[in-house]
Order: structure tokens, then sequence, then C-alpha cells
């Protein structure tokens, strides 16, 4: 039985998309930039016009928190025997579940000046798809194989100048129409719902100031992922390196035996690292090292890596190896010529979903009785969910149905979205059958 309506999927996320929400690195606090209260305040809006509980904007650090209350018959005394019933405001003993998705959009093709402007295709005939005739971007079967299996589909594109944004907002999509079906449909059986929209994701920042009162859940799901039926919840450790670099400068006919070249040396500790172990070599659950930036002259350089690894060990010998490049260095040139910074960013998230497989399972049996055969799939990256695994709110990542993030040649396929919606539907349903352990 389908619960949802295709064109309303799309009409929800065309009006989400258009509303620019990219987000800036380097800034220290949350939103990175203020267009993103944009969306957060549309969000707030409907949620409470559709009759959500606990409806709240934090306007300063730019997050939405909601409640779908829970529809099942409850037993105050035992929900009154759990520890944590009034911090979490149990209203039964089913556990509480949280979804999660992010507001911001990722500024690798900026957007700034130019906007978004989604465009439907109500249904995909195959072949290559004119994104901008006057630029002559086009996007094609042959660069994008998924599209291949969208034909008879109903699409959302690009205009081809920026991001189209289904990194998150198809996400933000099925959680507001999953939240509108329950608050309509009572004679659907779910526990309490919370949802939580944050900003930042994209700058690694997305839960930094979040309010666990708001969002006191059990568990929670991510929708932050691509193809509807994949089961994220292996990611990367991650961590980024500075290296900095002191060069000594002179004259360039006066350098014999004097000059130390802050950016040959720089090249140096590149050469240190792994040659085939990046981005471009590795895949699945290979790690790698990822050079990002580069600057500097003779007399000083430096340089910016982001490390990864979905292998706790292997992740702390890259970063052993990167220490161990600069004291080799070190050791020619001289005690501080090479000066390394790490910092870990976020950790795999799978130590802590193992203990809580029935997240997956769930999942699992909620995909296969739609026809879609789940797949597991390693995220090259990171979620929102990863930090909160690590924070005591176990939470995998699910598809959303959108493709090719971080590009102009992103957009979403709609029939996945609803049939998105339809995964999370049975998931809450299922698990309203389910009692929170009563310690």
């Amino acid at each position: 039985m389908a619960h949802f309506d295709k064109n309303e999927i799309a009409e929800r996320f065309i009006r989400y998309a258009a509303i620019f929400t990219q987000s800036e690195e380097g800034v220290a606090d949350t939103p990175s930039t203020p267009v993103q209260r944009d969306l957060a305040r549309v969000l707030t809006r409907e949620l409470q016009d559709m009759g959500a509980a606990d409806v709240v904007f934090d306007e300063e650090k730019c997050y939405v928190y909601a409640t779908i209350p829970g529809n099942i018959p409850t037993d105050p005394e035992k929900v009154a025997k759990i520890p944590d019933a009034q911090k979490k405001r149990r209203e039964n003993t089913a556990p509480i579940l949280g979804l999660v998705a992010h507001m911001d959009t990722s500024a690798a093709v900026d957007g700034r000046g130019i906007g978004i402007h989604p465009r439907l295709i109500p249904s995909y005939d195959g072949g290559e798809i004119v994104l901008n005739e006057e630029l002559g971007i086009r996007m094609s079967e042959e660069d994008y194989p998924d599209l291949a299996t969208k034909e008879g589909k109903m699409l959302v594109v690009t205009d081809g100048r920026s991001v189209l944004g289904g990194d998150d907002k198809a996400g933000v999509t099925q959680i507001m129409e999953v939240a509108d079906f329950f608050l309509h449909h009572p004679e659907i059986a779910h526990g309490t719902i919370r949802i939580m929209f944050t900003p930042d994701e994209e700058v690694g920042n997305g839960v930094m100031n979040f309010d666990p009162e708001q969002f006191a859940v059990d568990y929670g799901y991510t929708i932050d992922g691509s193809r509807v039926g994949d089961m994220e919840f292996d990611n990367f450790n991650a961590a980024s390196l500075h290296v900095d670099i002191k060069g000594k400068s002179t004259h360039p006919g006066d350098a014999y035996h004097s000059m130390r070249n802050a950016l040959l040396v720089a090249m140096e500790y590149n050469a240190l690292l792994p040659e085939k172990e990046t981005p471009y070599h590795t895949k699945d659950r290979e790690g790698f090292f990822h050079v990002d930036e580069m600057s500097g002259t003779t007399d000083h350089a430096t340089m910016e890596y982001i490390i990864r690894d979905h292998d706790r060990e292997k992740f702390e010998a890259r970063k052993a190896l990167a220490k161990s490049a600069a004291d080799k260095l070190n050791s020619q040139y001289g005690e501080g010529v090479v000066t390394v910074t790490i910092k870990d960013s976020y950790y795999n998230m799978l130590e802590k979903i193992r203990p809580q497989m029935h997240l997956i399972e769930n999942a699992r049996e909620a995909t296969r009785a739609l026809g879609i055969e789940p797949v597991d799939v390693p995220i090259r990256g990171g979620t929102d969910g990863c930090t909160l695994s690590y924070r005591g709110i176990p939470c995998p990542n699910l598809g959303t149905g959108a493709y090719n993030y971080h590009s102009r040649y992103e957009y979403v396929c709609v029939d996945e979205m609803e049939l998105g919606a339809e995964i999370l539907l049975r998931i809450m349903n299922k698990y309203a059958g389910f009692e929170i352990d009563i310690a």
C-alpha cells in the first residue's frame, strides 16, 4: 500500500531545494552562514502547522527539533520504572527513535550569487539530459551509469550552475513526509519519534551544538545516504593534518648551500607518503592521505591533508606515518623545520552499532518488504550519525534517492524518495512492538 504521493514529495523537495543554504568552511560556530536559518524557519512553521509537538527552533545555533507523540498503549507503572523516564520524557515503553537530516548544502560548486534552480523531469526518457544549453552542460548515462536505471522515473536536476542540495534536502523531505503522515494517520502504530534538523554537516559541525534534552532519544537514523536500500554503518575514522614548513630564503644568486626552499621540502614530505594511497587510487574500505591545500613561498609553506581509514589500527598507523615523515625531514634539515598538527575529526560508528544491530536488521526488513534488496555500503566519509553514535545515540545512515553529491550533476529520483519514506514508516511501525530494557 502506498502511503505517500510522489507529486507532493517532488513539490516539497523543490520548495526546500530552492532555498539557498550553502555552508562555509572555517567558521568556528554554527551556523556558518545565516542563510541556513531561512530553511529552518520554513521547517519550524510547517511542523507547527501539521501539529507536531515540542517544536523548537534554536535560532542562535540553527537547530530545529520536533516530536511526533507515540500512539501506542502505555503502562504508566512500567514507564515509571525506566530510569531515564523523566529525562527523556517517555510516554510509553517503546524505544524513542530519532530522525536526523541536515539543512546545509555543500560549497563544492559555489552557488553564491546564483542560487539553486531545481528542474523537474516528470518521466526521464533515457539518454542525455541537457542541464544548461547556454553553458553546454550535459549529463549522460555514460558518465553517470546510475542514470540508466532511472528511465521512466521522476527526477529533479540542477540548471548546471550549482549543486542541487539533494544532500541532504532529500532526507529533510522524507522526514517531513513521514511526520505529516503519522500526525494524520493515528491508525498506524508508532512510538515516540523525535526529529532534528541540523546546520553545517557539510563542514563537520552538524551536531556540535545540538541539545540532548530536545533530542532525547534511544536510537536514531540519519537520512543522508544515496541509493535507497543502502545500509551505512561503517564509516571512516577521520583526522586533519596540518603541515608547517620553515624555509630559509636567500637571493637565488647567492643560495649555494644556504637556501632551504620550503616548497621543495613540502614536495619531499608528500613523497614520503604512499603514492597509491590517495582518493584516486582507493575504494570501499581502503584508506588514504589526501592533500587538499598547498600554499607558500621559499621562506614558508603549509599543507592541509585529511587522513581516512575504516580500520582503527590502520588509522593510527597513518597518523604515526605522518609524524615520522616530519621526523625524517627534521633529521635532515634541522629540528623544527617541519611541524605537523594532527586533529581527530570523527571515528567509525561500527563499534557503536554492533551491539545494536537491530537497527540494521529492522531497516533491512523494511527495505525487503518493498522488494528492494538492502546493501551494506561502507561510508567513504562521515555523517552526523558518527558523532551521535559516540555521544550515546547509535545512529546508522539510510539512503535518500539523491545522486552525484557535491556536484553540478547532482539529481534526485523522486520514486526512490517515495520508497525511502515508506521504509522509514515501516521502521517506525516495527519499533512500536519493541520495549526498552527496564534496568
